[in-house]
């Protein structure tokens, strides 16, 4: 099987070449892209499309590489100790498997999701080169090593926040996920909702796009943010003249707070109003 758009996940042909080759050349993918391009959302919809079961391994600033293979939870062993639990006495009880030994004891093929990998401390991807592209590791307290039963197709996402090594991105297959243009965005929103009026989807995507030209903009709405404002205005049965530009008045959208996500944003639209009611 190969991964294609769905049903509520429109990729673009690059992206599904990307994912495709990934699978074939047994490499963990690694897609870039800016917040909101659906970059998580791509693990599950390649998951539901090869028939796998998804491993999701969300990173954190204080997630170490270790804790994707296994940890030994010393502190809970030192504590039964004292109070006489015979558990004590098999280490293995208190080894707790990580995502990736999930990953890799799975009886059938999995797919794995690193998410925003570029959130952890900068040795991060190196400590697990090794793991990565041999599919073991070996667990010191026991003696044993543990090897994948099938190679998981392995998902990495960045946010680009922090440059990634490059003897990390040697072994990976790179994707970045460029913005959709207009028509690629017309078809996000028909897959998502169907049922929206088309004078409505195209005031909103007109008012979307030129929103995110304006200049001085800390923080561009993405495809999640337009989705969520889209609904909004959905529910609010929004009329599609409300949308419209017209001299005069406010620069900023209706149920702007789907949009615009802080205040130095929403100052400088509002800057912009008044600049308008007063050129008018």
């Amino acid at each position: 099987m190969s991964f294609r758009s769905t049903e509520r996940y429109i990729a673009t042909r690059d992206l599904e070449v990307a994912v495709n080759a990934a699978v074939t050349l047994e490499r963990p993918l690694l897609v870039k892209g800016e917040p909101g391009t659906g970059k998580t959302v791509l693990a599950h919809e390649v998951a539901a499309s090869l028939g796998r079961h998804l491993i999701e391994w969300h990173i954190k600033s204080t997630t170490r590489a270790q804790q994707g293979l296994y940890e030994y939870d010393a502190v809970s062993r030192l504590r039964d100790g004292q109070l006489g639990d015979a558990r004590v006495h098999d280490i293995r009880n208190y080894i707790i498997p990580g995502k990736l030994w999930q990953a890799f004891i799975s009886p059938e093929p999995v797919v794995v999701l690193i998410d925003e990998i570029d959130k952890a401390d900068i040795e991060f991807p190196n400590d697990l080169l090794l793991e990565l592209d041999r599919m073991t590791f070996h667990v010191y307290e026991t003696g044993e090593t543990v090897t994948a039963r099938h190679r998981p197709v392995v998902i990495i996402t960045s946010n680009n926040e922090k440059e990634l090594p490059d003897a990390f991105l040697r072994r990976c297959f790179f994707h970045y996920i460029r913005f959709p243009d207009r028509p690629t965005m017309q078809r996000i929103v028909d897959a998502h909702y169907p049922n929206l009026r088309s004078d409505l989807a195209r005031e909103a995507l007109e008012v979307f796009f030129r929103l995110r030209d304006v200049p001085g903009l800390k923080k561009k709405p993405a495809t999640s943010e337009l989705l969520d404002w889209l609904k909004l205005l959905m529910a609010e049965d929004m009329p599609a003249e409300a949308l419209r530009a017209k001299e005069g008045q406010s620069a900023i959208p209706p149920l702007h707070g789907a949009l615009l996500k802080n205040e130095q944003d929403v100052h400088l639209f509002e800057r912009l109003a008044f600049l308008n009611r007063r050129n008018a």
